[in-house]
């Protein structure tokens, strides 16, 4: 190949824009949704879950999308992957300040989250091939990792679990019973009286932590969360099973990388 070749070839990958990549662009959409659906969580739970769930569904268009427009990139992977970890975190944050008694199982999710993909994409990059993807896991490593990352468990999974803290979520606003929108009648209106005190109902700032508690009474009937929660179950317990594999089967690789950069190095030192 002449050097004039080369150069071309390099020209012509430096035109491509990552950036809007049709993926990356899916992904950028995901979080303006996901932004404006924390802007409804304190307040709002119906629209709020609307615009959490359409931001999951886009999860499964942007990989469409890479593999139809063949714009699979390393950039993209890495955004779709915050975009799940952060907006995960949000809603766990928001549930751990409803239920303070259950916050720090909340907390622990977070971190098992953060610490297994990280951890996880670290090895990756420290021990695979160039190129090489953190889903590209085969069955000899770990079988269950193996079949966790096919495109369709993963998609269900993850779909799953995000429903089960969507569940969660709308039970903060929920009751067992019938119930009317905030403030929409008298005796709504009375029973928050009797229950907050009453600078609460002249105070300005209306996303204050004690609004947000008058807003999260009787707001909701209790029966469709309780089934969205049951669905969801068995998908959160089997991701937080695979964080958890994850993080250790990263963290052996990492050992074992050591090892033999260890072994390496005292075999250079010997010469």
């Amino acid at each position: 190949m002449s050097r004039n070749q080369g150069e071309a070839r390099v020209d012509d990958v430096g035109e491509e824009n990552i950036y809007l990549f049709w993926p990356n662009i899916i992904g950028y959409a995901r979080i303006v949704l996901a932004i404006c659906s924390l802007s409804y969580m304190p307040l709002h739970p119906r629209r709020c879950s609307g615009l959490y769930a359409i931001s999951c569904l886009l999860d499964a268009a942007d990989g469409y999308a890479a593999r139809y427009f063949r714009q699979s990139t390393l950039f993209g992977g890495v955004l779709d992957m915050m975009t799940d970890r952060c907006t995960t975190t949000c809603l766990l944050v928001f549930l751990a300040i409803a239920n303070p008694a259950w916050a720090p199982l909340f907390q622990g999710l977070i971190c098992l989250d953060f610490a297994s993909h990280y951890v996880h994409m670290y090895a990756t990059l420290a021990t695979g091939a160039r190129g090489s993807s953190h889903k590209d896991i085969s069955a000899q490593t770990s079988w269950i990792l193996n079949f966790y990352y096919k495109k369709p468990v993963l998609f269900t999974t993850c779909a799953l679990n995000e429903l089960f803290f969507i569940g969660l979520y709308l039970l903060c606003f929920s009751s067992s019973e019938v119930s009317t929108p905030f403030f929409s009648s008298e005796i709504v209106t009375s029973t928050l009286q009797h229950l907050l005190p009453e600078w609460v109902f002249t105070m300005p700032e209306f996303r204050s932590a004690a609004m947000m508690e008058a807003a999260r009474i009787n707001k909701l009937n209790d029966q469709i969360p309780w089934i969205v929660v049951g669905v969801g179950l068995p998908g959160m317990l089997f991701k937080q099973f695979t964080n958890i594999l994850q993080l250790q089967n990263a963290c052996q690789r990492l050992t074992h990388e050591d090892r033999l950069r260890r072994r390496q190095a005292r075999q250079e030192r010997a010469r």
